[in-house]
C-alpha cells in the first residue's frame, strides 16, 4: 500500500441557490437602475450643492411675475392718492391765479376807460385852441390818422377764426388751453400781420382787432399760443374793421397776396374767414399814442412855418 501518494480529498461547496427572478434580469435592471447616470449625476450635483429642496423654475417665475404686479399696483396706487391729495391745492392756486387776473384786468380797463376820459377831454381843449388859431382842421386829420381819435365810416368786417378742431377749449370756451391741437389749425401772430398789412395796402383809413385800435405805434405779438396786440391778448375769433371804401377795399383785399394767402390757409389748413362790407363801422380811440423818442425836425417845421405864412 506504500508507495502511492494519496491525493487529497477534494471538498466541493454546496451550489448557490438560484434566484427566483434569474429569468427576468431585463426587468431587474431597469429597476435597479431606474435614472438615467445623466439624470443621476445632474441630481447629485444639486444635492451637492444644496439646492434639492430649490422651487420648479416655472413656479419660481411665476412668484416673481406675482410680486413684480403686486409692487406696480402698490406704486401706482400710492401716485393716485398723492396727486388726488395734490388736486385740490392745485385747483384752488389756479383758481386764485385766476382771479387775480380778472381783478388786474378789470383794473385796467378802469384806468384806460379814465384815460379816455381824459384823452377826450384833451382833444376837445386842443381843438378849441386851434379853432382860435385857424388850424382845427389840421389837428382833426392828424387825430384821426395817428389813431389818437375815434372814427367811424363806411368800411369792412373780417372775421377770422381758428380751425374747428382746434376751437374746443379745455372749458369750451377758450380754445388757448387746450393742448391737443394741430399747429396747422391756429391762426399765429405772423398771418394776423398779413392781414392787417393787406388791408392798408388795399386802402383802409382805420384798422382795429377785437376793439384794439392800430396805430403807426402798434404791435402784433405772440405770447406762447395767444396773440397779442400792444401787449394785450386776444381771443378767437378775431374781428377785424377797418373804414374805407367798403367796395373797394374788400375787392383789394382778396384779389392782393395777403387776401391770397389767408385764401390757402383757408383751404389747405382749416382756418375759418369771413369778409363783409359794412355802411358804418365804429372804431375806438388807441389806448397810448405817447412817442417817447421821435422829436419834430426843426428844418422841416421852419420850412413849413415860411411856406404857409
Amino acid at each position: 500500500m506504500c508507495g502511492m501518494p494519496q491525493q487529497p480529498p477534494v471538498r466541493s461547496s454546496p451550489p448557490r441557490p438560484r434566484r427566483p427572478d434569474a429569468s427576468m434580469s431585463l426587468i431587474t435592471n431597469v429597476m435597479d437602475h431606474s435614472l438615467d447616470d445623466g439624470y443621476a449625476e445632474a441630481a447629485a450635483r444639486k444635492r451637492s450643492q444644496g439646492i434639492e429642496g430649490g422651487l420648479p423654475k416655472t413656479l419660481r417665475a411665476k412668484l416673481g411675475l406675482a410680486a413684480g404686479l403686486v409692487l406696480a399696483a402698490l406704486v401706482v396706487t400710492v401716485g393716485a392718492a398723492q396727486a388726488r391729495v395734490a388736486a385740490p391745492v392745485v385747483a384752488k392756486e389756479r383758481q386764485e391765479l385766476i382771479d387775480r387776473i380778472d381783478r388786474e384786468t378789470a383794473a385796467a380797463d378802469s384806468l384806460e376807460g379814465d384815460v379816455d376820459k381824459l384823452r377826450d377831454d384833451v382833444g376837445a381843449r386842443q381843438r378849441a385852441a386851434l379853432k382860435q388859431s385857424g388850424g382845427g382842421s389840421g389837428a382833426d386829420l392828424v387825430g384821426i390818422l395817428s389813431g389818437a381819435t375815434a372814427v367811424h365810416g363806411p368800411g369792412v368786417k373780417l372775421v377770422v377764426d381758428d380751425a374747428k378742431e382746434a376751437s374746443t377749449g379745455g372749458d369750451g370756451t377758450n380754445p388757448r388751453e387746450t393742448s391737443g391741437f394741430s399747429d396747422t389749425g391756429r391762426l399765429r401772430d405772423r398771418d394776423m400781420q398779413r392781414v392787417v398789412n393787406g388791408l392798408w395796402a388795399s386802402g383802409a383809413e382805420a384798422v382795429s382787432i377785437n376793439g384794439q385800435r392800430l396805430t403807426a405805434l402798434s404791435a402784433i405779438r405772440a405770447a406762447g399760443d395767444a396773440i397779442l396786440v400792444d401787449n394785450r391778448p386776444l381771443v378767437p375769433p378775431y374781428t377785424v374793421l377797418a373804414v374805407g371804401d367798403g367796395e373797394q377795399l374788400s375787392t383789394g383785399f382778396q384779389n392782393g397776396a395777403d387776401g391770397l394767402y389767408l385764401h390757402a390757409l383757408e383751404q389747405n389748413f382749416g382756418i375759418r374767414a369771413t369778409i363783409s362790407t359794412q355802411g358804418d363801422v365804429r372804431l375806438p380811440a388807441a389806448p397810448s399814442v405817447i412817442v417817447r423818442t421821435a422829436q419834430p425836425n426843426p428844418e422841416k417845421t421852419a420850412k413849413t412855418e415860411k411856406g404857409t405864412s
